[in-house]
């Protein structure tokens, strides 16, 4: 394992994690007695010859694994890499991701201190309250092509990049803030259909009266929800438009890019980590993967927010 010297560089460092030291303390603290409860429940869940607690101790303390996650996905830094680096064996770090990525993403994100939205309902009902407007897009995500023979294998190329890829939905405040992440789906699924599949449609239908701002690829869903959703105006001629109207439709268009151009500036800070550049794992984790990145991201906003206040 890394010696007190190497983890409190790394700590202190934010060009490492992406995250600042206090950040990372809240971390520890929050995400630490999870995974302990979680490992002693799979210690006590099979038949053991000794006591829970006998036996060899980890040579990778939580805060190493939790330290090795935050690298992993802000660099994409192999396990074999990571593994020299803190002196243990790879597959203990395959298994110290595996354990620590899904207890991020389960955070949800950070609204302020000690506020969370885990869940799309709890973030319309967040919007409905504090009277913010939304900004929604989707993001797409590389990912390996399916092996020959494996059955759907043609559904993860997206029609947009004509490359294998996932696809997330991505929803911020009208400051860029992440408030959402949604889990991955593939990339052949239109960013509307996806909206629908999450159940946006329903929960702004039957929810407070707020305003989503979205582009041109969620038209359709302002009318199914009674104008909350708002999208690019219609081009009424295709051909031969007048002057007036080329002139109008453009400032239209315009006007409504500037307003939702924030999402874009919070997904490109979601890709700034690595591992969302091009997931190179299985794609079973892409979920855990973006909405863990999105979690911490979000709560290192909502730091930088707070001190930001204070100073």
């Amino acid at each position: 394992m890394v010696g007190n010297v190497s983890r409190a560089s790394i700590i202190s460092d934010r060009r490492i994690t992406g995250l600042s030291p206090d950040v990372i303390a809240e971390l520890v603290t929050d995400v630490g007695p999870l995974w302990h409860e979680r490992h002693q429940a799979r210690l006590a869940s099979r038949a053991r010859k000794r006591a829970v607690g006998a036996g060899a101790k980890h040579r990778l303390v939580f805060v190493d694994r939790l330290l090795a996650t935050l690298v992993h996905l802000r660099h994409g830094v192999t396990h074999d890499v990571l593994a020299c680096w803190f002196g243990v064996d790879r597959s203990t770090i395959t298994r110290a991701i595996g354990e620590v990525r899904p207890l991020l993403a389960q955070r949800g994100c950070t609204v302020t201190a000690g506020v969370r939205l885990r869940t799309l309902a709890e973030v319309v009902e967040y919007l409905g309250v504090t009277g913010e407007t939304g900004i929604v897009d989707g993001t797409e995500i590389r990912v390996r092509r399916p092996a020959v023979g494996r059955k759907d294998r043609d559904k993860f190329i997206s029609g947009k990049s004509k490359q294998n890829a996932v696809k997330a939905m991505v929803l911020t405040d009208g400051d860029g803030r992440v408030l959402f992440c949604s889990p991955t789906t593939p990339g052949s699924c239109a960013d509307i259909t996806h909206a629908r599949q999450l159940g946006l449609v329903r929960l702004l239908s039957d929810g407070p009266a707020v305003e989503i701002l979205a582009d041109a690829g969620y038209q359709g869903l302002g009318a199914q929800t009674g104008g909350r959703v708002v999208t690019p105006p219609h081009r009424k001629f295709k051909k031969n438009a007048p002057d007036w109207y080329e002139e109008l439709h453009e400032r239209q268009r315009k006007a409504h890019s500037s307003r939702r151009i924030r999402v874009e500036h919070g997904i490109a800070h979601l890709k700034n980590w690595r591992a969302l550049a091009r997931h190179l794992g299985h794609r079973e984790h892409t979920s855990d993967t973006v909405q863990a990145i999105a979690g911490l991201l979000s709560q290192q906003q909502a730091a930088d927010l707070i001190s930001t206040q204070q100073s």
